[in-house]
């Protein structure tokens, strides 16, 4: 399971990366290093980067805002889906009953 960062500690990462980016020749390289200072994946430090210039409008993709909205409706889809098929099996079971014959 991945690791989750405190967002204060995501932000610092991102700003030392953004400063280390001039002295180094490539993204991965100051990724590489930023990460090995502060314990971090290169590759999350890179794709935290990718976020924030897309949340920024820098580069295309699916924003953060986006992904939550995604999540929510998702699971409120499968929350609706569970609440029809109770639904159904209730009106199933009503129009049973209501076909049977009643004894006197």
């Amino acid at each position: 399971m991945a690791k989750k960062y405190e967002p204060e500690f995501r932000e610092r990462a991102l700003r030392m990366l953004t400063e280390a980016l001039p002295e180094h020749a490539s993204l991965h390289a100051a990724s590489k290093h930023i990460g090995g200072l502060l314990g971090v994946s290169p590759d999350t430090l890179r794709v935290w980067h990718r976020q924030t210039q897309v949340d920024a409008g820098a580069k295309p993709g699916v924003t953060t805002d986006m992904n939550e909205e995604n999540r929510r409706l998702r699971r409120e889809n499968a929350e609706l889906r569970k609440a029809n098929e109770v639904l159904k099996a209730a009106s199933i079971f009503f129009a049973q009953e209501l076909d049977r014959p009643r004894s006197k």
